[in-house]
């Protein structure tokens, strides 16, 4: 019996099922699926990113300089469409990731040489960018082709060996310091210029701001006179009006102190009041109160005593006089039902006469044997003694309760006179 296994595989690797069930491999990427060993055959492969260096020395550019480029990768395996991914296992699934990084960089470095033969030195080095684009435009088409996406691709080196790149760099070093010291003189001078004019603006700015200065001092001067007599005025009546309304203060603080006083007596005497009407409470719910619940609960008890007595006494006399009457009536059912049985069982002895006692006799019969039984197994010992002719032992003890049984009938018709033995007979 194959016992099934769960693959799991996380979002950074993809498994690829194939054997019974599948007629196309299945292909699962972060997540579980479950397969059977000897049926089915599974493989993993990695889907990190790699970062490769793509490094070309010595190629020639369009100008026939030969320069050396040092670029960096960022490639993994795609899983954009299922197809490509298809493609990409097809041709990598048993690789290791040094063998599918060998490839990847030979791949790369080969279009970095043929984008490198076709631009000039200055193309290069000036737009980077366009080198960039070119190289991850062409790389990106041919390794789809094998399931791959290139994510990111740029430069990080560009030298040469025979001193180009320094070349350009001392020209174009020299004529930026030429257009530095035209720029500076072109700036000195026209610092200079700005200067005067500045100076220039900044004296008519200052003696037409003390003009303006002057004049709000002296308009500042008449208002704050203006503003100085209307103060005092004011200031006079205010004084005036603090000393009427200091006495009107003084009045009114007064008449508040009365009617302070007058409440405070008027408090006072509600006060006393309340503490009177207290104290009654109090002594009402401590004093009065109790002693009238005391003396309607001893009434309670009382009355509720004297019915309890009451009612038992009846109760007991009540229950006497109903014994009596039950035991009464008992006793007259029983003698009742007695009579009623001896009357019975006489009108049946008169009807049925030797019949009713042969009846009692079969009746009785096996208690008497089972007493003649009983009586014998009792005995600790019997002694029997034999004449020559009679038997000895169980069969004699046997014949002796036989003998005991089948003596009764004649001992009945001794003391009745009835025949038992006829009316068997006749029955």
């Amino acid at each position: 019996m194959v016992l099934p296994l769960i693959l799991t595989c996380g979002p950074n690797e993809v498994i690829v099922l194939s054997g019974l069930g599948y007629q196309k491999s299945a292909m699962i990427t972060g997540g579980r699926i479950i397969a059977f060993p000897c049926l089915q055959r599974w493989h993993r492969m990695s889907l990190n990113v790699m970062t490769l260096k793509v490094a070309s020395s010595g190629v020639y550019t369009a100008q026939g300089v030969p320069i050396t480029v040092t670029g960096v990768a960022q490639v993994k395996i795609s899983t954009q469409h299922p197809e490509i991914l298809e493609r990409a296992c097809e041709h990598f699934l048993k690789k290791s990731q040094a063998e599918i990084e060998v490839l990847i960089t030979a791949t790369l470095e080969g279009h970095q040489r043929a984008i490198l033969g076709a631009m000039t030195v200055e193309d290069i080095y000036k737009n980077r960018k366009l080198f960039n684009s070119r190289v991850f435009e062409v790389a990106s088409k041919d390794l789809c082709n094998l399931g791959l996406h290139v994510l990111s691709y740029t430069i990080r080196d560009l030298s040469d060996e025979v001193g180009y790149l320094e070349a350009l760099g001392m020209s174009r070093t020299a004529e930026v310091q030429r257009d530095a010291r035209i720029g500076e003189v072109f700036a000195q001078q026209e610092s200079r210029i700005q200067k005067s004019l500045a100076n220039e603006e900044l004296m008519k700015v200052k003696y037409a701001n003390d003009s303006l200065i002057a004049q709000a001092n002296r308009d500042f001067q008449q208002q704050k006179a203006i503003y100085d007599q209307e103060v005092m005025a004011k200031k006079a009546e205010a004084d005036l009006a603090y000393e009427l309304q200091s006495c009107k203060t003084k009045q009114k603080i007064q008449e508040e102190k009365m009617e302070i006083v007058v409440v405070e007596r008027q408090a006072k005497i509600h006060v006393q009041e309340q503490e009177i009407q207290r104290t009654e409470k109090l002594l009402d719910a401590t004093v009065k109160q109790p002693a009238e619940a005391e003396k309607y609960r001893l009434e309670i008890i009382a009355e509720a005593q004297r019915k309890k007595t009451v009612l038992e006494a009846e109760g007991q006399a009540e229950s006497k006089h109903l014994k009596g009457e039950a035991e009464a009536f008992a006793i007259e059912a029983k003698a009742k039902a007695e009579a009623a049985t001896m009357h019975y069982r006489a009108e049946a002895f008169k009807q049925f006469k030797d019949a009713a006692i042969l009846d009692l006799y079969l009746k009785a019969m096996p208690q008497i044997v089972g007493s003649v039984g009983s009586a014998l197994s009792n005995a600790k010992s019997i002694k029997m003694v034999s004449s020559g002719g009679s038997e000895v032992g169980a069969q004699k003890l046997t014949q002796e309760v036989m003998d005991i049984s089948t003596s009764i009938p004649e001992m009945v018709k001794n003391m009745t006179g009835v025949d038992l033995r006829k009316s068997v007979r006749a029955a």
